[in-house]
């Protein structure tokens, strides 16, 4: 059998990955003499590599009668980098330095920079680039295209540019190394600005080139782009292959340009997991989770197999739709086909079942996972401030701490939330010495968390002093101080605040104009109250919401211009309806003893809401205090007949940075008899007073 025969054989195994066979031409390959033969010995490599028999490939290596061949020496190292064995390439390339009688050439250091690259290795690839340089080897453009990409890999980007830039030649595989790098370096509009002056100097783009530059629009957001692109793809008839085309469908996904993600997609005829896990990101970022869905079980049916990428985007789906059968139908997929899944979908489940309400689900898959991964913890203290249980995600921080798990932003920021919903003070002040710690003080959301904190704990000194030593002053810490001057009783300051806002032509948003509404509000400024509401509607074009139309309201009924407070509520079917303004009306008319348009108010009430216990209770003591008494019982009755009782009051305060929270008649606290001893002392003292007075 002659040489070229056995060639083609063997190639046709490699090809088939027929290791059998293969095996049978190695040994008529010996038989003919031919076991020297440089070409033969390589496809061997080859063969033996594309059915991962490694050993076999290194020993046709190692018993070659001609070791000094370099091109055998660059055919085992470009074996190791398509297998991604990167540190046993590296070994290789050590032995062939130290052959004194083999030198690489310009084909062998591309492959060992490759594997530099996988590794991360940058202190070897620049040892490698000292020696191109003294060889004059770097001027070859395919090495010098690899050393750019090895310093991609490895992050230097800076390193890759500045090469680019003393290129004498360049081919597009340098230009595509480039744009990669910009793009990886987080410069998506370089990448664009580069691309363009690509085409300029007459480079052909090819699709490794539109694959990034496609990538770089979807960064952008810049649909139009990502469309001129698509259309120049069509125009130089360029070959879509999977990466363009998975792509083009992800860039039209994110940019909510679902029907032509969609078009692209249907025409794919091979679709691998990246163009399925594209599609199913778009309709994720719309919440649709239906659709995802039904593309997971297409994606099965084809034959794909989803990935954690899959799993994750369609429980993101179903938590933006708040869709509790879909997010359920998932978990129970990942455990009836036992995938072993990351923290990512760990974390992506618990706060599924938070935003869906269901706590003590999400506590479940917490006690199961690991607690070693600060992102772990995040997911509960900020699910249980989303659902307003803010002294359990205090213990939740705190039961951090005892596992020596290391806190970051998210943790602070979510933290110090709680805080301020509870008024907890001396936790926060705590939370600010670790924050210093932690060196986070130049990160401006832990910064605004804690400028809020103290703002809404009244600790308005220390709130003030914060916010002039921030480096940087965004319209939420604007808010904040605002906020904290206006609910303290400093409401000139809180107005005078937002004027040196606007003079810094700093755009206020609808929360900033209801932290000015609320100082209005609490300093009894009707008039300022109408002409800053004016100004945001007018000048702004922002649409009052809920909130605002209630520190109007709020305005208005403490300064005890019920009847002008009552003409906004009717303005809208949205207002006239709004328990939260209608309760605001009611309180008004108690204060002010209106009782005539405070039990209208109190109807309306009870025919939006007429499970609120506290309004039956209200409008009952209303009719009482005109003395109606007939009218008092029915209210009563009715109560009764609805089996409504009156909530418990709750109340909390801290101690030694501890929340202790106590319901109306509640002795569940372990000091509860000692708490009512005092408060029986403390009433007596008080009668004691008034008898003497």
């Amino acid at each position: 059998m002659d040489y070229v025969t056995l060639l083609s054989a063997l190639r046709t195994c490699t090809s088939s990955k027929l290791l059998k066979q293969g095996k049978l031409i190695h040994q008529r390959i010996f038989s003919c003499g031919f076991q020297s033969n440089i070409v033969l010995s390589k496809s061997l490599i080859g063969f033996y590599f594309s059915c991962h028999d490694y050993a076999s490939a290194e020993l046709v290596f190692q018993t070659n009668d001609c070791p000094l061949d370099v091109s055998l020496w660059n055919a085992l190292l470009s074996a190791y980098t398509n297998n991604f064995r990167f540190v046993e390439a590296l070994q290789l390339f050590d032995q062939l330095n130290c052959n004194s009688y083999v030198r690489p050439d310009f084909y062998t250091y591309p492959v060992v920079l490759k594997a530099c690259g996988g590794l991360g290795r940058v202190i070897y690839g620049r040892r490698i680039h000292n020696h191109l340089l003294k060889t004059g080897l770097i001027w070859d453009v395919f090495v010098g295209s690899s050393l750019m990409n090895m310093y991609a890999k490895c992050d230097q980007f800076v390193d890759a540019i500045k090469l680019f830039d003393e290129f004498p030649q360049r081919d597009v595989g340098c230009w595509n190394a480039v744009i990669s790098c910009y793009f990886k370096d987080g410069k998506a509009e370089m990448a664009l600005k580069t691309f363009d002056k690509m085409k300029e100097l007459g480079f052909e783009p090819n699709s490794v080139t539109f694959t990034v530059v496609v990538s770089s629009c979807t960064r952008l957001l810049n649909l139009e782009r990502g469309k001129e692109v698509h259309r120049e793809l069509i125009e130089r008839r360029i070959l879509l292959d999977a990466f363009v085309l998975s792509a083009l469908v992800d860039m039209y996904g994110k940019c909510g340009c679902l029907e032509m993600a969609k078009e692209v997609f249907e025409k794919i005829p091979r679709k691998n997991a990246i163009t399925w896990n594209a599609m199913i990101t778009g309709y994720s970022l719309k919440g649709d989770s239906r659709s995802c869905i039904e593309l997971l079980m297409r994606m099965n049916d084809e034959g794909t197999k989803p990935t954690l990428m899959t799993l994750t985007s369609i429980i993101y789906a179903s938590s933006r739709s708040v869709q509790l059968r879909h997010g359920k139908f998932i978990h129970g997929y990942i455990l009836r086909n036992r995938i072993d899944v990351d923290i990512f979908i760990d974390v992506s489940l618990i706060d599924f079942y938070f935003k869906c309400g269901y706590v003590s689900s999400a506590e479940t898959i917490f006690r199961t996972i690991s607690k070693n991964e600060v992102v772990s913890w995040n997911v509960m203290i900020s699910g249980h401030v989303m659902v307003g249980n803010h002294i359990q995600a205090l213990h939740i921080y705190d039961n951090m701490k005892e596992h020596h798990v290391k806190p970051d932003a998210l943790t602070f920021s979510s933290t110090l939330s709680a805080c301020s919903q509870l008024a907890a003070l001396d936790k926060g002040r705590e939370l600010h010495y670790c924050i210093i710690n932690h060196k986070l003080e130049a990160n401006e959301i832990v910064m605004g968390a804690l400028l809020d904190m103290y703002a809404k704990c009244g600790d308005v000194d220390e709130a003030r002093k914060l916010f002039h030593q921030l480096p940087k002053r965004d319209l939420v810490s604007w808010t904040s101080m605002i906020f904290a001057y206006g609910s303290h009783g400093q409401a000139s300051e809180a107005l005078r605040l937002f004027d040196e806002m606007q003079k810094l032509n700093v755009r206020a948003d609808s929360v900033t104009f209801l932290a000015v509404l609320s100082a209005c509000s609490h300093a009894g400024l009707v008039d300022e109250g109408y002409m800053y509401f004016n100004e945001m509607v007018v000048q702004y074009d922002i649409k009052p919401g809920i909130e605002h139309y209630s520190c109007l309201i709020d305005l208005l009924g403490r300064a005890g211009r019920l009847h002008e407070a009552y003409e906004i509520l009717q303005r809208s079917k949205e207002t006239r309806s709004d328990i939260g303004l209608l309760s605001t009306l009611f309180s008004a008319c108690l204060l002010h003893n209106n009782f005539v348009l405070g039990i209208q108010i109190g109807k309306m009430l009870i025919e939006v809401d007429p499970d609120d216990p506290s309004t039956y209770i209200l409008l009952s003591n209303m009719y009482a205090s005109v003395n109606k008494w007939d009218e008092v019982r029915k209210v009563r009755r009715k109560m009764k007949e609805l089996g409504l009782k009156k909530s418990p009051g709750c109340s909390w305060i801290e101690i030694n940075q501890r929340i202790h929270p106590f319901f109306a008649e509640d002795k569940s606290n372990p000091l509860a008899d000692g708490v009512y001893e005092c408060l029986n002392i403390l009433g007596c003292h008080m009668e004691k007073n008034e008898l003497e007075l």
